[in-house]
């Protein structure tokens, strides 16, 4: 049974970045396992009155288990690290739990932010290079057939409806899974963040109201490390090709 890791900071970014894939998996009858490195103790709080972090972190956790119920999702880690913060955590101790993670489960494929975060967001971009540090340490251990793929998830569209721009994407996308058939488990996973209603409804307007049509059916990938070794990749000129992870 194929077995998919996906590694992000906070609560929603799985449903932002990936939700349709993840949903795709669970139908496929792959094992799913989110690690979620913060609680998103510094978000919003929409429309809810939440009055310290404590409160808000274990209401976006709630939320989070409700969108990881909507996905499929088999494995649910919460590391529970500062939100805002990871720049100024121990880099190495965050590897290590993400390292210890992946020898324990063993996933074939894992997936994270690119080196730019998407969004350009410090914690974003921690996740990344945590992650990957955390890949090639788990190489070190793994048999050559335990070896995972590892691919940065890109959000080409997310900034078609916000007032401002991204960061320059920092890889090229090489490739793109076909979510048409779970666009409707990746908008319920979205609307389960009402507390991020203000960054949902900027990156997809209508959805926390039920209207999906904004949703694409497509999402993105760029498959950097394989079979233990690194990945160049190169941008594509004919076309992204569709993709199974």
């Amino acid at each position: 049974m194929k077995k998919v890791m996906v590694v992000f900071p906070h609560p929603d970014d799985e449903s932002f970045a990936c939700g349709g894939t993840l949903a795709k998996c669970s139908d496929a009858s792959q094992m799913t396992c989110l690690i979620c490195v913060t609680s998103g103790c510094s978000g919003r709080t929409g429309p809810f009155e939440i009055d310290c972090r404590e409160k808000l972190a274990r209401h976006r956790e709630q939320e989070l288990g409700k969108a990881a119920e909507v996905l499929g999702i088999s494995r649910l880690d919460l590391f529970r690290y500062p939100d805002g913060s990871l720049v100024k955590t121990d880099f190495d101790e965050l590897v290590g739990r993400i390292y210890e993670a992946i020898v324990d489960w063993k996933p074939d494929v894992v997936v994270t932010f690119p080196p730019d975060g998407v969004t350009g967001h410090p914690d974003h971009i921690v996740t990344c290079r945590a992650t990957t540090q955390a890949v090639e340490q788990a190489e070190q251990v793994l048999s050559a057939d335990e070896y995972p793929d590892l691919y940065y998830v890109s959000i080409p569209h997310y900034y078609d409806h916000c007032p401002d721009k991204g960061p320059k994407p920092a890889v090229p996308i090489t490739g793109k899974v076909d979510i048409t058939r779970f666009r409707l488990q990746k908008g319920e996973a979205l609307r389960a963040h009402q507390s991020q209603i203000y960054s949902v409804n900027r990156a997809y307007p209508g959805v926390i109201e039920g209207d999906f049509g904004v949703i694409g059916c497509y999402e993105y990938y760029t498959l950097v490390r394989s079979g233990g070794k690194p990945i160049e990749p190169e941008p594509i000129s004919n076309g992204i090709p569709v993709i199974e992870l």
